[in-house]
């Protein structure tokens, strides 16, 4: 069977099981490109032609081309995804599966730098409430911080997600969510609701997205990311900080940490699937910092 028709037909599985579009279009991307390395590398065009040692040549050629061992092991899941489903229906027996015994490359030590407290407190402050697209910035810089949660979570928030003091997020998978948010939050998205309700009562709004583009439609994971850089750049961050949501998200997972707030906890509160991910974020917490955490919990002086 040729891989091309397969992958078409894999596609559709994912959409099937509510995979996210961004999960489909990285997925599909990164299969095909492995598809093509056979084709031209080997000649191998149908599912049957494949043999582990062409993977083992991919990852080679992917080391080669200076792809760290992160992305490697992305590719590594999405072939993965890919030949269990070529099991599961039957295309293949699961000794012919030739990620079966393709282990994970071991990643080096993540250390993650983002922001520091003053930095985090200017980004904060950088929004008014003149017009609705500063109300609106304010309230996604806010949110942020307040929750942690990921960028295109941001972007599908509903109207009705929005509580008094609970967000209802919906995750990676599909999966739903509770995040806490405080007064100051929600005095920030009152403001913001104020202005976008007077902002769009002439405008032919079909979606009920929380935050809006200028043209009253869902923003995009792109305009988003335009937003958080902007108001990193108007209050100069560090160079060395790539500013981003997903640095709010690093920053808003070691605040918690440095609050004493349990990995678990934190997992839950942003989403991860179990709490190893969340680990790294206490790895990459300075060792000043780690110092001045654990002098507030002494053994000796509790049990005295």
């Amino acid at each position: 069977m040729l891989l091309v028709d397969l992958l078409k037909e894999y596609k559709y599985d994912m959409q099937v099981r509510n995979y996210s579009q961004r999960t489909i279009k990285t997925s599909f991307n990164s299969t095909l490109k492995f598809m093509n390395y056979c084709k031209g590398e080997f000649q191998a065009e149908e599912l049957e032609d494949l043999l582990p040692m062409y993977f083992k040549k991919y990852i080679t050629y992917l080391q080669g081309l200076g792809r760290s061992e992160v992305y490697i092991n992305s590719i590594i899941k999405y072939l993965r995804g890919f030949f269990k489903y070529c099991v599961k229906e039957d295309y293949i027996p699961e000794k012919q599966n030739i990620m079966s015994k393709i282990g994970w490359l071991r990643q080096k030590r993540t250390i993650i730098n983002t922001f520091n407290d003053k930095e985090a407190q200017k980004m904060l402050s950088v929004w008014d409430y003149k017009n609705f697209y500063n109300a609106r910035n304010k309230a996604i810089i806010s949110t942020f911080f307040e929750t942690g949660i990921r960028n295109l979570e941001l972007c599908t928030l509903k109207i009705l997600d929005i509580r008094d003091t609970v967000i209802k997020v919906t995750g990676k998978g599909n999966k739903e969510r509770i995040v806490p948010i405080s007064p100051a939050l929600k005095k920030v998205l009152i403001k913001y609701e104020r202005i976008r309700t007077e902002y769009i009562k002439d405008k032919y709004v079909v979606d009920d997205y929380y935050f809006l583009s200028y043209r009253s439609k869902m923003l995009t994971v792109e305009a988003v990311e335009r937003v958080v850089r902007e108001t990193g750049e108007m209050v100069k961050v560090r160079k060395e900080i790539r500013v981003s949501p997903h640095t709010i998200r690093h920053y808003y997972c070691q605040f918690l940490l440095r609050q004493k707030v349990d990995s678990y906890s934190i997992s839950r509160l942003v989403g991860h699937s179990n709490t190893n991910i969340t680990k790294i974020y206490l790895q990459s917490l300075e060792d000043e910092k780690i110092v001045e955490m654990g002098s507030t919990v002494s053994p000796m002086m509790i049990l005295k």
